[in-house]
C-alpha cells in the first residue's frame, strides 16, 4: 500500500488513554503493528456440525423460467450428539414435530392464508375480525416487579414494548426460537420499527413420563413460587396440565437506558400511530406493568453432503430480513451455532452500516437489528449505504470474508434489495462465488421484481465479474467448487397487505433505522450498572500518534491538507493493514482503500496538532486496540442526535456551534437534480 508521509516527530507510544498509558502483557510495546493474520485467525468456540438437512421442493417452472409455484418440505434428518437449543440428542417424535412446525409454516408463508381461487379461505383482515377477543391470565407481583403468564396450548401473545422473559414451565416459541424450562432468560425486543413479536405456547417436544395430573401440580407450585397469595389465586385456576408458565420482568440494560435518554426515541418500545388507530392494544395491566402491550390478533404466521449455503434474496421491503431471523433461530433449535454472511451494506443485521461482514451466531435474535449488535469474527468496512460507486471493491470484499468460512456449520447469505440492472448481476455472481445450495427468492405484487434465479438460468446468465459458462472465481479451493447438480430455488410469495413498501411510522425509513444501528453499538460504552446516561464528552479518550496510524477516506477523494478537517468529530472505522504503518511523526495518509479486517468502530473526537494526536471515543477494547494501525472514513456518518443532546452540558455544546453563516458557497441545503424535465418545459417544446 502507498502511503503519503507528513514529516513530524513523536514518541513511540501508540495507545494509551488520556493522562496515563495502557498496561498490556506484551513487553516489546505496542508501537509497531500485528500482522492481520494474527486477528483473523482467533479462536472460534468448537461447535458440533449439523450433520444433515434434508429439504426438498417441489417446483413447477413455466416456460419463460418464472416459478410459477413453490411448495416447501422438510423431512425429518436425524441429528447425533448434535447441540439442540440447550440439550443434547434428538428424537423421532420431536423430528416429527419440527416437520409439522415446519410444513405448517411454510404454507402460512406461501399462502398467507388465502385462497386465490376465492375457495375456503379467507383474508387475513376477514380473520381478524371473526377472531375472539383473546384474554390473557396474568398477574403482577408488586414486591418483586415482575409479572407470571399463563399461555394455554396454542396461545400466543403478540406484543409491543421490551421485557426479559424466562419459561418456568412449558415451551413458548419466539421468532422461530424455541424456549424451554431451565433456559436461561432471554430479552424482547418489539419496538414500533418493526413488525411485532409473537410468544407462543407450544406443546413439549418429549413424551413426557408424568401423568396430566402431575404436570398440572407442578405448574402450580412453580406459580405459587412466584407470585405472593392475593394474586396467585386467581392464577391457579388457569393453569392446566398443557399450559406454559411464563415469567416477564422488565428489561432494563446499558442500551434502553441510552435510548431512554433521547426524547425522540422515547416512544420507541410503544405502539406505532397506525396501531393507536386501529385500537390494536389489549389492556392488561399486569403486563403494562413490565412494560409490555398485548396487541389483538397476532402479527404473522435436495440432499447435499456438506452443510447448506442459503442465499436469500428480493427486492426492498420484501421481507428478507425478518425471513433470516425467523430462519436462524429455527436453524438454533437443532445445532450449536449459525454462520451469517452479511451482503447488504445499508441495512446490517449485526453491525453498524456500511459494513460487510462475517459472524458466528449461538443466541437468538428476539429483536431487531439495533438491539443486537455483535462484534463479528471478521469485518470488512465499505463505507457507503450502497456498492454503486465500487463493485469491484464490494465483491472483493466479500471474497475476502468468504475464505474465513470453515464450512463446518449452516450459513445465511443476506443480500441487497438492489435486484435490477447490475445489481441483479452482483446477485448472479454471489450464487456462484460462494457455492450456494439453497437460494430463496422472496417477492411481492403481480409484477416481478427480478428473474428468477433458477439453475438453468444460472447456466447461461451474465454477472458482473463472471460470465456463462459459470465458474467459482474461488476454483482454486476444493470446498468451494460449484456442485454438478446447482442450487435448489425455493420461491416465497408474500400476499401481505403493505409487502414492498416502506414503513410509514416514525424511525422505520432506511436512514433512521442506520442512525438506531449505530445508537446501539455506541450503547456499549455506557455502564452495565444502572446510573445515568453519560454523553459523548464524559468519556475519557484514548491518545493515538498520529505516526502510529493511517488514516484513509474510503468514498471520494479529499485533499491531504483537508483529511484531518473531514475526520474531526466524525465516525471512523477502526482496521488492521497487513503493512507496518509507520511515520516521522506527521499523519500517515492512504492513497487507496486497503480491503482489511475491521475490529470496530469509534467517534475521533479531537485533533492535537502541536503534539500529533488523535482523540479516539471507542468501546473497543484495548487489546484489541493494540492491533489496529488504520483509521477509515466513510460515507456513514454519526446520528445528529448523539451531537445535539448531550446532556449535563451547561455552556455550549461539544461538536455543534451557532456560529454558522450560510453565505458561505456551499453551506446550505444541497439540492439533488435527479435529471427530469419541467412539465413547463416539456409543454413548451412540444407545441414548438
Amino acid at each position: 500500500m502507498k502511503v503519503h508521509k507528513v514529516s513530524k516527530r513523536h514518541g513511540k507510544n501508540k495507545w494509551r488513554t488520556h493522562g496515563k498509558k495502557i498496561r498490556v502483557a506484551d513487553p516489546s510495546g505496542p508501537s509497531a503493528a500485528k500482522p492481520e493474520k494474527e486477528l483473523v485467525n482467533r479462536q472460534k468456540p468448537k461447535v458440533k456440525r449439523l450433520q444433515k438437512t434434508y429439504t426438498k421442493a417441489a417446483a413447477v417452472t413455466s416456460g419463460n423460467g418464472h416459478l410459477s409455484q413453490a411448495k416447501i418440505k422438510a423431512v425429518s434428518s436425524s441429528f447425533t450428539s448434535v447441540h439442540n437449543n440447550g440439550r443434547t440428542g434428538m428424537n423421532s417424535a420431536s423430528d416429527s414435530e419440527d416437520s409439522q412446525k415446519w410444513r405448517s409454516y411454510a404454507d402460512s408463508v406461501l399462502q398467507n392464508g388465502l385462497k386465490k381461487d376465492g375457495g375456503e379461505g379467507k383474508s387475513v383482515t376477514n380473520q381478524l375480525e371473526e377472531e375472539e377477543v383473546i384474554e390473557y391470565h396474568a398477574q403482577y407481583d408488586r414486591s418483586q416487579n415482575h409479572t407470571v403468564l399463563v399461555l394455554k396450548k396454542g396461545q400466543s401473545l403478540c406484543f409491543r414494548g421490551k421485557c426479559l422473559l424466562t419459561c418456568l414451565s412449558g415451551r413458548v416459541e419466539v421468532l422461530g426460537f424455541t424456549i424451554e424450562q431451565g433456559q436461561q432468560p432471554y430479552p424482547l425486543f418489539s419496538p414500533s420499527t418493526h413488525c411485532p413479536l409473537t410468544v407462543r405456547a407450544v406443546r413439549e417436544g418429549t413424551a413426557s413420563s408424568k401423568s396430566r395430573k402431575e404436570s398440572q401440580l407442578e405448574a402450580k407450585a412453580i406459580v405459587r413460587k412466584h407470585l405472593l397469595s392475593e394474586p396467585r389465586k386467581r392464577l391457579l385456576n388457569e393453569v392446566g396440565a398443557e399450559s406454559c408458565v411464563v415469567l416477564l420482568q422488565p428489561l432494563d440494560t446499558p442500551l434502553t437506558r441510552f435510548f431512554d435518554s433521547f426524547d425522540e426515541l422515547g416512544q420507541l418500545f410503544e405502539l406505532n400511530s397506525k396501531e393507536v388507530r386501529s385500537q390494536a392494544a389489549m389492556c392488561n395491566p399486569a403486563l403494562s406493568a413490565v412494560g409490555v402491550t398485548a396487541l389483538q390478533g397476532s402479527c404473522a404466521r435436495g440432499d447435499f453432503d456438506r452443510c447448506p449455503v442459503i442465499l436469500v434474496c428480493g427486492a426492498k421491503n420484501a421481507g428478507k430480513s425478518t425471513f433470516n431471523r425467523h430462519l436462524i433461530n429455527s436453524l438454533l433449535n437443532h445445532t450449536a451455532s449459525v454462520e451469517y454472511l452479511e451482503c447488504d451494506l445499508g441495512q446490517t443485521e449485526f453491525t453498524p452500516p456500511g459494513c460487510l461482514s462475517l459472524i458466528t451466531v449461538t443466541e437468538p435474535l428476539l429483536g431487531p437489528p439495533f438491539t443486537h449488535q455483535r462484534e463479528p469474527d471478521h469485518m470488512v468496512f465499505y463505507g457507503q449505504a450502497d456498492c454503486q460507486a465500487d463493485l469491484d471493491r464490494y465483491l472483493d470484499s466479500l471474497k475476502f470474508l468468504w475464505r474465513h468460512y470453515s464450512g463446518e456449520n449452516p450459513i445465511i447469505i443476506n443480500t441487497m434489495g438492489w435486484v435490477k440492472g447490475h445489481g441483479f448481476q452482483v446477485l448472479v455472481d454471489l450464487i456462484r462465488f460462494f457455492s450456494v445450495t439453497h437460494v430463496i427468492q422472496l417477492s411481492y405484487g403481480d409484477t416481478p421484481q427480478c428473474h428468477t434465479l433458477t439453475p438453468d438460468f444460472l447456466r447461461s446468465a451474465h454477472g458482473w465479474q463472471t460470465h456463462p459458462p459459470a465458474q467459482s472465481a474461488l476454483a482454486e479451493e476444493p470446498a468451494n467448487q460449484l456442485t454438478a447438480q446447482g442450487h435448489m430455488l425455493l420461491g416465497i410469495h408474500s400476499e401481505f397487505e403493505g409487502a414492498g413498501t416502506a414503513g410509514e411510522m416514525r424511525h422505520q425509513r432506511s436512514n433512521e433505522l442506520r442512525d438506531l444501528a449505530l445508537l446501539g453499538y455506541f450503547s456499549q460504552l455506557q455502564s452495565a450498572e444502572p446510573g445515568p446516561v453519560r454523553p459523548l464528552h464524559c468519556f475519557t479518550p484514548y491518545q493515538v500518534p498520529h505516526s502510529a496510524v493511517a488514516l484513509g477516506v474510503t468514498h471520494c477523494d479529499v485533499a491531504p491538507n483537508h483529511i484531518l478537517y473531514a475526520a474531526n468529530a466524525s465516525l471512523v472505522a477502526l482496521c488492521c493493514v497487513s503493512e507496518k504503518v509507520s511515520g516521522r511523526g506527521g499523519p500517515v495518509l492512504l492513497s487507496q482503500t486497503p480491503i482489511c479486517q475491521c475490529v470496530g468502530f469509534g467517534v475521533l473526537r479531537g485533533v492535537d496538532m502541536a503534539r500529533g494526536l488523535y482523540f479516539l471515543v471507542t468501546p473497543v477494547p484495548p487489546v484489541t486496540l493494540r492491533q489496529v494501525n488504520c483509521l477509515l472514513l466513510g460515507e456513514v456518518t454519526l446520528p445528529k442526535i448523539l451531537l445535539t443532546v448531550q446532556h449535563g452540558v451547561e455552556t455550549e455544546l461539544p461538536y455543534v456551534t451557532t456560529d454558522y453563516s450560510f453565505e458561505i458557497t456551499g453551506a446550505g441545503k444541497v439540492h439533488v437534480f435527479k435529471g427530469l424535465t419541467r412539465s413547463s418545459l416539456i409543454k413548451a417544446k412540444s407545441s414548438n
